[in-house]
Protein backbone atom coordinates (compact mmCIF):
# COMPACT_ATOMS: atom_id res chain seq x y z
CA UNK A 1 0.00 0.00 0.00
CA UNK A 2 1.43 3.35 -1.07
CA UNK A 3 1.90 5.93 1.65
CA UNK A 4 0.24 9.28 0.99
CA UNK A 5 2.22 12.50 1.25
CA UNK A 6 1.52 14.25 4.58
CA UNK A 7 -0.43 17.48 4.19
CA UNK A 8 -1.06 20.45 6.43
CA UNK A 9 -3.15 23.61 6.57
CA UNK A 10 -2.01 27.07 7.65
CA UNK A 11 -4.16 29.77 9.22
CA UNK A 12 -3.55 33.44 9.87
CA UNK A 13 -6.03 34.10 12.61
CA UNK A 14 -9.28 32.51 11.41
CA UNK A 15 -8.36 32.71 7.71
CA UNK A 16 -6.91 29.73 5.84
CA UNK A 17 -3.87 30.90 3.90
CA UNK A 18 -2.41 27.64 2.56
CA UNK A 19 -3.08 23.90 2.37
CA UNK A 20 -1.21 20.96 0.89
CA UNK A 21 2.15 19.20 1.30
CA UNK A 22 4.32 20.88 3.93
CA UNK A 23 6.87 22.08 1.35
CA UNK A 24 4.17 23.94 -0.61
CA UNK A 25 2.58 25.33 2.55
CA UNK A 26 5.94 26.49 3.91
CA UNK A 27 6.63 28.57 0.80
CA UNK A 28 3.17 30.16 0.88
CA UNK A 29 3.38 30.83 4.61
CA UNK A 30 6.80 32.46 4.25
CA UNK A 31 5.58 34.73 1.45
CA UNK A 32 2.45 35.59 3.47
CA UNK A 33 4.51 36.41 6.55
CA UNK A 34 6.85 38.62 4.54
CA UNK A 35 3.82 40.68 3.44
CA UNK A 36 2.09 40.50 6.86
CA UNK A 37 4.87 40.48 9.48
CA UNK A 38 2.46 40.85 12.42
CA UNK A 39 0.25 37.92 11.39
CA UNK A 40 -0.25 35.14 13.94
CA UNK A 41 0.18 32.00 11.84
CA UNK A 42 -0.60 28.46 12.98
CA UNK A 43 -0.03 25.38 10.85
CA UNK A 44 -1.77 22.07 11.52
CA UNK A 45 -0.98 18.57 10.28
CA UNK A 46 -4.16 17.46 8.46
CA UNK A 47 -4.23 13.94 9.87
CA UNK A 48 -3.45 14.66 13.53
CA UNK A 49 -3.92 18.44 13.97
CA UNK A 50 -0.51 18.55 15.63
CA UNK A 51 0.94 21.99 15.14
CA UNK A 52 3.70 22.08 12.54
CA UNK A 53 6.62 24.27 13.53
CA UNK A 54 8.55 25.92 10.72
CA UNK A 55 11.65 28.06 10.99
CA UNK A 56 10.65 31.03 8.81
CA UNK A 57 13.94 32.92 9.05
CA UNK A 58 15.71 33.94 5.86
CA UNK A 59 14.49 33.48 2.30
CA UNK A 60 11.88 31.05 0.98
CA UNK A 61 14.76 28.82 -0.16
CA UNK A 62 16.25 28.92 3.36
CA UNK A 63 12.90 27.91 4.88
CA UNK A 64 12.44 25.06 2.41
CA UNK A 65 15.99 23.78 2.94
CA UNK A 66 15.27 23.27 6.67
CA UNK A 67 12.18 21.10 6.19
CA UNK A 68 12.84 17.48 7.21
CA UNK A 69 12.90 15.22 4.18
CA UNK A 70 13.51 18.16 1.81
CA UNK A 71 17.30 18.07 2.17
CA UNK A 72 19.81 16.51 -0.16
CA UNK A 73 19.66 12.73 0.53
CA UNK A 74 23.49 12.58 0.53
CA UNK A 75 23.51 14.94 3.52
CA UNK A 76 21.06 12.89 5.59
CA UNK A 77 22.59 11.45 8.70
CA UNK A 78 22.29 7.75 9.15
CA UNK A 79 21.48 6.29 12.51
CA UNK A 80 20.07 3.20 14.14
CA UNK A 81 17.01 1.59 12.61
CA UNK A 82 17.87 1.86 8.89
CA UNK A 83 16.03 5.19 8.34
CA UNK A 84 16.42 5.02 4.54
CA UNK A 85 14.12 1.99 4.61
CA UNK A 86 11.69 3.77 6.92
CA UNK A 87 12.65 1.63 9.93
CA UNK A 88 12.98 3.62 13.14
CA UNK A 89 14.67 2.27 16.25
CA UNK A 90 12.85 2.92 19.53
CA UNK A 91 12.91 1.30 22.92
CA UNK A 92 10.03 -0.87 24.10
CA UNK A 93 9.54 -2.50 27.48
CA UNK A 94 8.42 -6.12 27.69
CA UNK A 95 8.38 -8.72 30.43
CA UNK A 96 11.02 -11.48 30.26
CA UNK A 97 8.41 -14.06 29.17
CA UNK A 98 7.50 -11.82 26.23
CA UNK A 99 11.14 -11.57 25.15
CA UNK A 100 11.49 -15.35 25.54
CA UNK A 101 8.46 -15.95 23.30
CA UNK A 102 9.70 -13.44 20.69
CA UNK A 103 13.12 -15.10 20.61
CA UNK A 104 11.47 -18.39 19.56
CA UNK A 105 9.61 -16.87 16.59
CA UNK A 106 10.93 -17.20 13.04
CA UNK A 107 12.76 -14.03 12.03
CA UNK A 108 13.31 -12.88 15.59
CA UNK A 109 11.72 -10.18 17.70
CA UNK A 110 11.71 -7.32 15.19
CA UNK A 111 10.05 -9.30 12.39
CA UNK A 112 7.47 -10.81 14.75
CA UNK A 113 6.60 -7.44 16.30
CA UNK A 114 6.19 -5.83 12.86
CA UNK A 115 3.86 -8.66 11.78
CA UNK A 116 1.79 -8.36 14.97
CA UNK A 117 1.48 -4.59 14.57
CA UNK A 118 0.47 -4.88 10.91
CA UNK A 119 -2.17 -7.49 11.74
CA UNK A 120 -3.60 -5.33 14.53
CA UNK A 121 -3.62 -2.29 12.22
CA UNK A 122 -5.64 -4.21 9.61
CA UNK A 123 -8.14 -5.51 12.17
CA UNK A 124 -8.69 -2.11 13.79
CA UNK A 125 -8.39 0.13 10.73
CA UNK A 126 -11.89 1.63 10.82
CA UNK A 127 -11.92 2.21 14.60
CA UNK A 128 -8.42 3.68 14.51
CA UNK A 129 -9.32 5.99 11.61
CA UNK A 130 -12.46 7.17 13.41
CA UNK A 131 -10.57 7.77 16.67
CA UNK A 132 -7.77 9.62 14.84
CA UNK A 133 -10.32 11.80 13.06
CA UNK A 134 -12.08 12.54 16.36
CA UNK A 135 -8.83 13.41 18.13
CA UNK A 136 -7.61 15.58 15.24
CA UNK A 137 -10.85 17.54 15.01
CA UNK A 138 -11.03 18.10 18.76
CA UNK A 139 -7.38 19.21 18.92
CA UNK A 140 -7.94 21.63 16.03
CA UNK A 141 -11.19 23.01 17.47
CA UNK A 142 -9.63 23.49 20.90
CA UNK A 143 -6.78 25.49 19.39
CA UNK A 144 -8.78 27.55 16.89
CA UNK A 145 -12.38 27.66 18.08
CA UNK A 146 -12.19 27.49 21.88
CA UNK A 147 -13.29 31.10 22.20
CA UNK A 148 -15.99 30.93 19.50
CA UNK A 149 -19.73 30.87 20.26
CA UNK A 150 -21.25 27.50 21.26
CA UNK A 151 -17.84 25.79 21.40
CA UNK A 152 -18.76 23.49 24.30
CA UNK A 153 -22.18 22.57 22.89
CA UNK A 154 -20.64 21.98 19.44
CA UNK A 155 -17.99 19.75 20.98
CA UNK A 156 -20.66 17.68 22.75
CA UNK A 157 -22.60 17.36 19.47
CA UNK A 158 -19.40 16.32 17.71
CA UNK A 159 -18.63 13.54 20.19
CA UNK A 160 -22.28 12.43 20.05
CA UNK A 161 -21.84 12.12 16.24
CA UNK A 162 -24.73 14.53 15.73
CA UNK A 163 -23.54 16.21 12.55
CA UNK A 164 -26.68 18.28 11.94
CA UNK A 165 -26.56 19.78 15.43
CA UNK A 166 -22.81 20.36 15.11
CA UNK A 167 -23.33 22.20 11.82
CA UNK A 168 -26.12 24.29 13.36
CA UNK A 169 -24.02 25.24 16.38
CA UNK A 170 -20.98 26.12 14.27
CA UNK A 171 -22.90 28.08 11.62
CA UNK A 172 -21.65 31.35 13.15
CA UNK A 173 -17.99 30.27 13.18
CA UNK A 174 -15.59 31.66 10.56
CA UNK A 175 -16.07 29.58 7.40
CA UNK A 176 -12.44 28.40 7.13
CA UNK A 177 -12.41 27.17 10.75
CA UNK A 178 -15.76 25.41 10.45
CA UNK A 179 -14.87 23.80 7.10
CA UNK A 180 -11.52 22.54 8.37
CA UNK A 181 -13.05 21.10 11.55
CA UNK A 182 -15.59 19.23 9.41
CA UNK A 183 -12.86 18.05 7.04
CA UNK A 184 -10.54 16.60 9.68
CA UNK A 185 -13.48 15.27 11.72
CA UNK A 186 -15.34 13.69 8.81
CA UNK A 187 -14.70 10.07 9.81
CA UNK A 188 -15.70 10.77 13.42
CA UNK A 189 -19.31 11.20 12.32
CA UNK A 190 -19.43 7.70 10.81
CA UNK A 191 -20.32 4.47 12.57
CA UNK A 192 -17.67 1.75 12.95
CA UNK A 193 -18.73 -0.10 9.79
CA UNK A 194 -18.47 2.92 7.52
CA UNK A 195 -15.27 4.42 8.91
CA UNK A 196 -12.83 2.66 6.59
CA UNK A 197 -10.41 5.20 5.11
Amino acid sequence: MEESIPTCTAFAGHKKIAAGPVVEVAGKVKRYQDKNPDAQILIFDDSSSQQVELDLRGTVADVLSRIPGNQDPDQEKSGPGRPRLGVVSREIGLLPRHWDWLALQPGGASVTLRKLVEEARKQNRSKDAMRQSQNAAYKFMSAMAGDLPHFEEATRAFFAKNRSLFETLTAGWPKDIRDHALKVGELAFHDDKSANP
